[in-house]
């Protein structure tokens, strides 16, 4: 009697993200705003085993705290399955094992990357053969930073961050990545941009109803000069942050006195990238930043959407 057959496993990896550079428009009559970012894709990843199964499961593990993360059906990574399930009329389900080394709730784009890397998973998986096109809108069902994921690189949104644009970036940029102890709800810091904005009505400028991104951000990304860069970096969620975390101001101090070119809140926070000018400037700066016992990571980008490494 031969042992029953070991059922395939896809692996798939998609990368978090860093907002270099992000400015809000206002709140419109549906709740949401629309904003402009230039979005980098960095060497941090989501890795996504998919096997087939009767049912839709996720489990996770990995060096990052997920005990907040849900594994119901609200869960993005089964959304995404289910989506593409739905969309393709593939009947089965998926059993997905899910190693996060992205920050939960920091900012950073690591939902969304789990629901990218599942759709390219699953498609593999299931052999739907769905082309890039169509994997992309269904990335656009998911959530603002889903089709990012799924590209990869770097890019400009637009809209709520979903219509893309890729940008040309020469050579590699260097992050420091200094970790908040808890997460920040993503609607809240929104809201709380919100609130600023009414409490300072009379002394700042209205939002803008179409945000764009400076266009130093992208002459410098496209020469691939961290200096330049670092003169350019903005993002419109970060004082709505550091106000729902005031210690996020110390952490961008340090690193800055510490050597970082600059420092930015990620997306809607709380995780604090640091540009370094290059790799040795950013090893210096994450010893100098563990030293002061804040927990720090490095990567680079910009790097490769959603794709399957086996299977």
């Amino acid at each position: 009697m031969t042992a029953a057959a070991t059922p395939p496993v896809v692996h798939a990896r998609a990368p978090g993200k860093i907002n270099v550079f992000m400015k809000v428009g206002a709140l419109l009559d549906d709740g949401y705003h629309d904003v402009a970012t230039a979005y980098q894709a960095i060497s941090l990843y989501e890795e996504v085993f998919a096997r087939d199964a009767d049912d839709f499961s996720v489990r996770f593990r990995g060096p990052i705290d997920t005990r907040d993360l849900t594994t119901d059906g609200s869960n993005l990574a089964i959304r995404a399955a289910r989506l593409l399930a739905r969309t393709t009329g593939y009947r089965g389900g998926v059993a997905l094992d899910i190693e996060k080394h992205v920050p939960v709730a920091g900012g950073m784009g690591g939902g969304s990357a789990d629901a990218a890397a599942t759709l390219v998973a699953c498609d593999h998986l299931w052999g739907t053969r769905l082309g890039r096109d169509e994997l992309q809108t269904l990335a656009a069902e998911l959530g603002a930073d889903v089709p990012f994921a799924l590209m990869g690189g770097t890019a400009v949104g637009t809209g709520r961050g979903d219509r893309l644009s890729p940008a040309l970036a020469q050579g590699t940029f260097h992050w420091v990545l200094a970790l908040a102890d808890s997460g920040l709800s993503t609607p809240e810091v929104y809201a709380e941009l919100d609130r600023h904005r009414e409490r300072h009505a009379s002394d700042i400028a209205p939002a803008p109803e179409q945000p764009a991104v400076e266009v130093e951000v992208l002459q410098a990304l496209r020469a691939g000069d961290a200096h330049q860069l670092a003169e350019y970096l903005y993002n419109e969620l970060q004082a709505p942050a550091l106000h729902l975390q005031p210690e996020l101001a110390q952490t961008l101090e340090q690193g800055e006195l510490q050597g970082a070119l600059a420092g930015i809140v990620s997306g809607s926070g709380p995780t604090v990238a640091f540009l370094a000018a290059d790799a040795d400037a950013a090893l210096e700066l994450q010893v100098a930043l563990s030293a002061s016992r804040l927990t720090v990571l490095r990567a680079t980008g910009p790097v490769h959407g959603a794709r399957v490494v086996s299977g």
